[in-house]
């Protein structure tokens, strides 16, 4: 019989997908406040959206975040409802002006935390499903058949192995 494990706490990333530069400003202070230290940023990258959601405005760029301090994986329920109502408090007449994604980076995976259900989503609690984007196979990681096209870009892929390099050196202390 295994013993439960508690694992390590893993590194929280928040995505970020606008078109408004200043409410991009106004939720990294948001985000500073709750969460701490921004260690790493993306570069501003295009977003090119596979399917347009009725519930938000045409987005043209997506930026992550990472933070120092390190997370409890199971605390991702919360941090996802708590993005869901930033999000609600950044919306017009119900239209989104952004759209928020938190996960969380391990040594092995990146996991991408959502309110949508389907077939390779793992359901946590409150509504709060975690999908895996990633996982570390022979030095790198690769996206899986179900990631979304955004994060099969060299961008995104050199983001998460300089945060999953960054994680390391956090962890080994």
């Amino acid at each position: 019989m295994s013993e439960p494990n508690i694992p390590q706490r893993a590194k929280l990333f928040i995505a970020i997908i606008f078109s408004s530069e200043e409410a991009l400003a106004a939720v990294e202070k948001i985000l500073l406040k709750k969460f701490g230290e921004i260690d790493f940023r993306s570069k501003t990258m295009p977003f090119v959206q596979t399917k347009q959601s009725s519930d938000m405005i045409r987005a043209r760029y997506m930026v992550i975040l990472s933070y120092r301090n390190l997370i409890r994986r199971e605390d991702i329920v919360e941090i996802k409802l708590y993005t869901n109502r930033i999000e609600k408090r950044f919306s017009e007449k119900k239209i989104r002006m952004l759209n928020i994604d938190p996960g969380y980076l391990t040594l092995s995976n990146v996991f991408r935390a959502t309110c949508k259900d389907y077939f390779h989503r793992a359901y946590l609690r409150k509504g709060v499903y975690l999908e895996n984007e990633y996982r570390y196979v022979a030095r790198r990681y690769q996206p899986w058949e179900w990631t979304t096209q955004d994060y099969h870009k060299p961008e995104h892929l050199y983001f998460f192995h300089e945060l999953r390099r960054i994680y390391h050196n956090q962890i080994r202390g």
